[in-house]
């Protein structure tokens, strides 16, 4: 009986050696066709008079499958993963040009001459006060809301001074003061503004770019108008 040429299995395995340069590229993955092109060498190249076991057949069999199966489900998964960023990009682009109210301490003045929001109390307080800060740090507006109780409590500034004075559209900030036993506390403030444009990250996070105030995440949004 002649020597096994195992010639052709040395031909079919040496197409799929991992190169160490092509390595990091990926570009060496054993797919099904592969793998059953690795399998029908072995069985055509094997020794007769040692063949393969039957149960070894059927294991490789098996293996093929389990290969084919993870192959049709990845490319479900991506499928079905590709249609969620397709349908968070178009709603996404349906919020160009609303109203957000997001967590921030700074306001946008802008052409409706008012900046709107609320306050995040935690505890009830006997004094509920609101500072509008100009850009410069002088302090432009004091408004007292007296007592309040725990909650989220709105607040809206009309842009004007203490005499009534209209103020130049910008950027202010907005700092809320509860009064408790234990002294002041400033308290969280979430701010009505203006959704400019939005943006869809590679891994499909919406992240929305605010008039005067930069981006937020989509998550962090509290109300949209």
């Amino acid at each position: 009986m002649s020597a096994v040429n195992s010639a052709s299995a040395a031909d079919v395995l040496s197409q799929y050696q991992i190169q160490p340069e092509n390595t990091a590229q990926g570009g060496s993955e054993l797919g099904k066709d592969a793998f059953m092109e690795l399998m029908l060498a072995q069985m055509k190249n094997q020794n007769p008079l040692e063949p393969q076991d039957n149960g070894d057949f059927i294991s490789q069999l098996a293996q093929f499958s389990s290969l084919e199966e993870m192959q049709n489900l990845t490319g479900t998964v991506d499928d079905v993963a590709g249609q969620f960023r397709s349908s968070q990009a178009l709603q996404a682009s349906a919020m160009v040009g609303k109203t957000v109210l997001a967590p921030s301490g700074v306001g946008i003045l802008g052409s409706k001459g008012e900046i709107t929001g609320t306050i995040n109390v935690p505890a009830s307080t006997g004094g509920l006060r609101l500072s509008v800060m100009s850009q410069s740090g002088e302090l432009v507006r004091q408004i007292d809301m007296g007592s309040s109780a725990a909650g989220v409590v709105s607040f809206r500034w009309d842009g004007a001074d203490g005499n009534g004075n209209p103020l130049p559209p910008g950027p202010y900030q907005i700092i809320a003061q509860g009064s408790y036993p234990s002294g002041p506390e400033q308290l969280e403030t979430m701010v009505s503004a203006n959704v400019d444009s939005v943006s869809l990250g590679n891994g499909g996070t919406i992240t929305l770019n605010l008039a005067g105030m930069g981006s937020i995440a989509l998550a962090d949004v509290k109300q949209i108008n």
